[in-house]
């Protein structure tokens, strides 16, 4: 039988909204599932709440809600902090993706996000 997992968006205005309301969905309140993305792209696979077989999904209700709130200006917010911790060589990298997130142009958070569902577990996240 597939677990659902259910994603409330109205709940989710940052990126670190969609940390605290990913992991309570799959683990119960204070549930872990991820808090960066790189551990969230391994939560998906596996071995974090999720069954270890992939049958799963999840149901991102309200989504486009999380996507206005994940836009640009929550991309430009999270780029800022990235660019504060992030290692010198890759300084001009993030400043170059900090700069168009500023324009309104590029990649956003939803856009991280839901890419890395997608590499990850395809066909597992529902967006309703």
């Amino acid at each position: 039988m597939t677990a659902t997992y259910v994603l409330d968006g109205s709940e989710i205005r940052t990126l670190e909204d969609f940390w605290r309301v990913i992991g309570e969905a799959v683990n119960g309140p204070g549930g872990y599932f991820g808090r960066n993305l790189d551990a969230f792209a391994d939560c998906l696979g596996g071995g974090f709440g999720t069954p270890d077989d992939g049958d799963y999904v999840f149901e991102w209700r309200d989504h486009e809600t999380s996507r206005a709130h994940l836009g640009h200006a929550e991309t430009a917010r999270q780029l800022e902090l990235r660019l504060a911790r992030c290692h010198p060589t890759n300084r001009a990298a993030v400043a170059a993706e900090l700069a168009e997130a500023r324009a309104g142009r590029g990649a956003t958070v939803f856009d991280w996000l839901a890419g890395i569902f997608e590499e990850r577990a395809p066909d597992a996240l529902r967006l309703l």
